[in-house]
């Protein structure tokens, strides 16, 4: 496989020295041709799907105490990020390191058995820019006419009306996506106001010029660029595929035949005739390479701008549908697989170390994460001795020690909290008016405590516990030592 990337990416290098062309040459925009098939539905469903959750999330409304009834919300001066029931705060960035360690596993999953089916499918730039190309389809019309409308000067009425209005409600999405992405910093319905009305924070406007900007640079004027040129995931892909693998492959020998392949013109309009004639299926029509949304010609091999969206497969198809010919000449399929003298049905290949070693990984990582989640406390506490000093002898040969109790209230609302002791005399633990206090949601108190012993106690008493219990009767004993000599 890393030979066929090499030597792919070898030849385009000397093809474009010997057409005297520089590495990074000015290309003409691609005006992708409308397709219809299952691989389109699919991608269609996930643009809608993700757009839906990304606009609609920070409007739905989540009752939850002393905290913004919104459903997601990342309040960086409150340090705490609301995600529904779920109240995460920073100590809790354990999570977050787990999420992307996941992400990454379930990326490396995902290619060893679909190759860059997240690229085709999922990817923020993939989506955005997928919308973004349906705008302009449905202003300026398909495939041909977008291109005529390029091709005449700016003089032209219907271009200026077209191709500006086109741009205009992309600077709109691209300001919609930019704002929405600021509302999930902030009380979405507060924000919207204060933004219009100019009392929004500096940072506000900043975040949403910049990200309104680069969206629609990158959704609308570099687009597969972004795929080829500055994407990293393109280029190390061929490290992650297998011989198995399933990917975007055109079948060269059903396709070429003996002779390559040929339209279907007169007397090669069946299978049989053009068998006969050493020509394969392929009619050469380039639809599959007018669907792609990078402009390759998925018929010259595995190409690393591939994004395995499928879209010329639906295109292949449709063209097999009208000649009557079997379906899968462009289809997902294995290297392994082609390279058999008769091809069989297209089937996952799971059982390897490598994907099997994925999948457990992110099974348990994500048990464990779960378990992490559901097991964690209502609230968290340090106690920590005053060792400045380590303990203090008073008048009357009592021996006196102290202690600092942190409290963060992290159970999603006020909490009532009782400090005790076990193992010590009565009246030997003072903490002041302190033995009662209430802590609002993902705030901290820290309380002194000080025990007091008489000299023969003192000797006695090595160890002692501080009792913590909460109104919800979640109950800590956490043992402490006490301290008569250095």
């Amino acid at each position: 496989m890393d030979v066929v990337l090499l030597g792919s990416l070898a030849g385009d290098r000397v093809d474009n020295q010997q057409a005297g062309h520089e590495l990074y040459f000015k290309r003409a925009p691609i005006a992708p041709r409308s397709v219809k098939g299952a691989f389109r539905r699919f991608k269609s469903a996930v643009l809608w799907l993700g757009f839906s959750v990304y606009f609609i999330l920070p409007w739905l409304p989540w009752s939850r105490p002393e905290a913004p009834s919104q459903a997601v919300m990342f309040d960086i001066p409150g340090r705490r990020y609301y995600i529904f029931d779920l109240t995460v705060f920073p100590q809790d960035i354990f999570w977050l390191a787990m999420l992307l360690f996941m992400a990454a596993v379930l990326l490396f999953f995902a290619t060893a058995l679909v190759g860059r089916a997240f690229c085709g499918y999922f990817c923020f730039q993939t989506l955005w820019t997928d919308a973004f190309i349906w705008i302009e389809h449905w202003i300026q019309g398909e495939r041909p006419r977008r291109l005529k409308l390029a091709r005449e000067p700016w003089n032209n009425y219907e271009k200026l009306i077209k191709v500006g209005g086109t741009r205009v409600i992309w600077v709109a999405v691209s300001f919609w996506t930019a704002f929405t992405f600021v509302l999930y910093f902030s009380h979405a319905s507060e924000m919207l106001v204060y933004f219009f009305t100019g009392e929004a924070a500096a940072a506000a406007y900043i975040t949403t010029l910049a990200l309104t900007l680069t969206t629609y640079l990158a959704a609308g004027v570099l687009r597969e660029h972004v795929c080829t040129f500055i994407c990293p995931y393109g280029r190390f892909q061929s490290v992650m595929y297998d011989p198995e693998t399933l990917a975007v492959h055109y079948d060269q020998r059903r396709g070429e035949g003996q002779n390559g392949r040929i339209a279907a013109r007169t007397g090669m309009r069946s299978v049989q005739e053009r068998a006969a004639q050493g020509h394969g299926d392929c009619v050469d029509c380039g639809l599959c390479v007018q669907v792609c949304p990078v402009g390759i010609d998925i018929r010259n091999g595995l190409q690393y701008k591939c994004i395995s969206c499928g879209l010329c497969v639906d295109a292949c198809n449709t063209i097999m549908d009208k000649m009557g010919w079997p379906r899968g000449l462009i289809r997902y399929d294995s290297e392994v697989n082609l390279a058999k003298p008769a091809p069989e049905p297209v089937k996952l290949h799971w059982k390897s170390l490598k994907v099997l070693g994925y999948g457990v990984s992110l099974v348990l990582m994500t048990a464990y994460l779960a378990y992490d989640m559901s097991h964690r406390n209502s609230f968290e506490h340090s106690i920590q001795q005053i060792r400045q000093p380590l303990f203090v002898t008073l008048s009357d040969g009592s021996i006196r020690n102290r202690y600092q109790i942190r409290l963060t209230n992290i159970s999603g609302a006020e909490e009532h909290f009782t400090i005790d002791s076990k193992g010590l005399p009565e009246g030997a633990l003072d903490l002041g008016n302190f033995h009662e206090v209430s802590i609002k949601n993902g705030k901290s108190v820290i309380i002194q405590a000080s025990v007091k012993l008489d000299p023969i106690r003192a000797n006695q008493i090595n160890e002692f516990a501080f009792v913590i219990r909460t109104g919800s009767g979640v109950t800590v004993v956490d043992p402490v030592r006490f301290f008569t000599k250095h």
